[in-house]
């Protein structure tokens, strides 16, 4: 039984490609620029793979061990198509495209949690400190198996983050595979209404080194780091904590990285049919020459992984830690003749190297595992070594 079940499985995914091809490659080829004699020379190639995805689809309906409700396999199929791409591609059934377009503007309360898809499943990327989901002692890597008795590994990403969210007070119940423990906790969040984590900021060797963690990047944070870089001086070293630190708007990544940068090419932009585009720095948005390094982890998620990498890639300072997340694309949703839709990612943000990190992520000059991965022989008084390491490359370096 098991066999014939994962024979089905992969069955399945073989039904998705035909209903996608029926029922939306020349309306998706024409929404994405496919014209001419390309849209033609696609579809060719595919005519033979599609009669084959027919046949199996027939001896599906006909031998499989109970009558299977198609619209149901190939809606699930159509999910995994596109969950099989990237982390953020994500298919909507009509129902749930029109619970996500519907749900009223005043219902995004949150748990203070960002989450990505990580070998199929909901994961936690990093949790905002004070929220409902530190007080319930969440952290970055733990897996989110169910969420209100749904498993996520049946969910597009999109619709766990708006399954998260709701109205303040309300609760939400997920399950949680933790690391090194077998079995899931059941855990209840309530959701609220949450401000922004207060920027970090201290001095450090008799007020030479300037310590700033932004926790989040938002126009506003980026803003907040600008009047500190701008308030400390030109002969301040600088230490930028981005570690679990998560920004939507990539462009303020950008932003960011150019208060250091003064020419070069910060990251570039581009897919199949996606305008290439190229950010380079502004000379009049350079706030300082002095010495930079940034902290990074596995929670370092979006925006700020464009600022890491642009330091990193043009050589303007040193970025220690661990190699973040990987998260930097343009979604774009296509809405589909049956009601349904797609959230397709159509282009990717790429380091000075060329690098794409989405794919690769940024690995970090000096690598060196968080505190709760050290070992008793490798922890420090301070107990944080990565801020350990990048306190003694800072003080290396001449101002």
């Amino acid at each position: 039984m098991v066999c014939v079940s994962r024979l089905f499985q992969r069955l399945v995914f073989v039904v998705s490609v035909v209903i996608f091809a029926s029922l939306g490659l020349g309306y998706l080829l024409g929404d994405l620029g496919y014209i001419g004699v390309h849209a033609g020379n696609e579809q060719d190639a595919a005519y033979p793979q599609m009669r084959v995805y027919a046949e199996v689809l027939s001896k599906i309906q006909n031998y499989y061990v109970t009558p299977p409700n198609i619209p149901d396999v190939t809606s699930g199929a159509l999910h995994g198509l596109l969950d099989s791409l990237d982390s953020d591609s994500s298919y909507l059934t009509a129902s749930e495209y029109k619970i996500y377009k519907d749900r009223p503007a005043s219902e995004n309360a949150q748990v203070g949690l960002t989450v990505s898809k990580r070998f199929g499943y909901a994961t936690i990327v990093n949790v905002l400190p004070g929220s409902p989901a530190d007080q319930a002692h969440l952290h970055d890597g733990d897996v989110i198996d169910l969420i209100e008795g749904q498993s996520t590994h049946q969910l597009p990403i999109a619709l766990v983050r708006f399954m998260l969210d709701g109205k303040a007070g309300a609760p939400v119940t997920i399950s949680v595979v933790r690391p090194f423990k077998p079995d899931p906790d059941k855990v209840v969040l309530t959701r609220a209404d949450l401000a922004a984590p207060a920027l970090g900021e201290k001095f450090y060797e008799n007020a030479t080194i300037l310590y700033l963690k932004p926790g989040v990047l938002t126009a506003a944070r980026v803003d907040d780091l600008a009047a500190r870089i701008k308030g400390a001086g030109k002969g301040h070293k600088i230490l930028l904590d981005l570690r679990d630190t998560s920004g939507e708007d990539l462009s303020q990544g950008l932003r960011l990285a150019n208060f250091f940068i003064r020419q070069g090419a910060l990251a570039s932009l581009q897919g199949q049919k996606f305008p290439q585009q190229t950010f380079s720095a502004d000379p009049a948005l350079c706030l300082t020459d002095a010495p930079v390094v940034v902290l990074v982890n596995r929670g370092t998620y979006g925006a700020p992984e464009l600022t890491a990498a642009a330091i990193e890639g043009l050589k303007r300072g040193d970025v220690v830690g661990e190699r973040t997340f990987g998260e930097a694309s343009v979604q774009k949703t296509i809405n589909l003749p049956d009601g349904a839709a797609m959230l397709l990612t159509v282009a990717k943000y790429q380091d000075p190297a060329g690098k794409k990190i989405d794919d690769e992520a940024v690995t970090p000059t000096v690598v060196v595992a968080g505190p709760e991965d050290n070992s008793e022989l490798f922890q420090t008084s301070s107990g944080d070594s990565q801020l350990d390491q990048a306190l003694d490359l800072l003080k290396s370096k001449n101002s």
